[in-house]
This record gives C-alpha cells, structure tokens and sequence, in this order.
C-alpha cells in the first residue's frame, strides 16, 4: 500500500473521505485517489448553497491523465468551497487530508457516515 490512510475519518468507495465535526462534514478525495489521478489541475465550481445526496455527483475534478467526478459522502447542503483548492488544485495532490479538503456541507442525516468505511475499511477495500 503506497498512499497514506487517516484514522478517524471516513471512506466512500468512490475515494472521497469526510470528516465529521458536529453536523459539518469535511470532504476531500483521498491520497489514493489524488495519486491515480495524477497532477491535478481543475475543480468544476461548486455552487454555494447546492443540495447533495449521498453517492450523487457533486462537481467533477480534472487532471492531467482525466476528469473524475465527485460524488457527495453524506447528503445536505454544501456551505463552503476551498478557494484555495479552486485556484491551486495541486494543493489536493500535495495534502488530500489537509488544505486539499474541496466542500464542506451541513449534513442533513450525520448517521449516513455508518454507510462508509473507516481508514481500516477502505484499506481493505483498496488492497492491491
């Protein structure tokens, strides 16, 4: 296993992780996911404000090998984009877990986080 894993978050199978901090969640893709995609270098802009659901697409990253879309880890309403995510993606290559975090989005339903995996989880998830 080449990429690094954070404990006390969560993984969809889609690569995107979320963090929980009361009903705000955190979400970003992961090192996994930032190291197959390669050199990052576009974020489709995010609507403040936007309605999610759970496994839905949320926005569409692009990188030098190909675009991926985002799917959204727990439903509600996104109410902050990472500006510095926006205009320097490689940010997210450089520190997935960190300042590379993309949205954050006031969860409607904090348990939907039982539908992902914890960092052992998607460990397994993602053997090779």
């Amino acid at each position: 296993m080449g990429y690094k894993l954070k404990e006390g978050i969560f993984y969809a199978k889609s690569d995107e992780w979320v963090s929980l901090d009361g009903d705000i969640a955190t979400v970003g893709i992961s090192d996994y996911a930032q190291d197959k995609l390669g050199d990052i270098v576009y974020i489709e802009e995010v609507a403040k404000g936007k309605k999610v659901k759970q496994g839905e697409v949320f926005t569409t990253i692009e990188s030098v090998k190909a675009a991926s879309d985002l799917n959204a880890p727990v439903s509600g309403e996104i109410i902050e984009i990472n500006g510095d995510a926006a205009s320097t993606p490689s940010i997210i290559n450089q520190d997935p877990y960190g300042k590379g975090w993309i949205v954050k989005i006031k969860v409607k339903d904090p348990s939907e986080v039982n539908n992902l995996m914890s960092a052992e989880g998607y460990s397994e998830y993602r053997k090779e």
